[in-house]
């Protein structure tokens, strides 16, 4: 699955809500959007997505290079963010659903 595009949420500091597109599936793709190395933040046992892991991929050193802030999820991300899923070690397609 490391070449296939996935479906994720980018959201950049100068957007309100950032955009759904698919992207290529690869560190370097990955790397290139956050504009740097990635960290990744998981919040498990989400609700709103089918795997139940929601994933935040960020620049690892948004906050000391002084990327612009971005949002607060529990922390804050400074810089281009990626909202995707993750199954075992794998990312993959976002899949959120709201359950009433």
């Amino acid at each position: 699955m490391e070449n296939a595009k996935i479906k994720v949420i980018i959201k950049r500091p100068d957007e309100k809500y950032g955009h759904m597109t698919n992207i290529s599936n690869t560190l370097e793709n990955l790397q290139r959007t956050v504009e740097g190395y990635i960290e990744t933040v998981t919040y498990s046992d989400c609700p709103c997505t089918e795997s139940g892991n929601l994933v935040v991929i960020c620049n690892e050193e948004g906050r000391i290079r002084n990327l612009p802030f971005n949002c607060r999820l529990g922390m804050d991300f400074h810089g281009t963010i990626i909202v995707c899923e993750a199954q075992k070690d794998e990312f993959t397609d976002l899949t959120m659903s709201f359950k009433a």
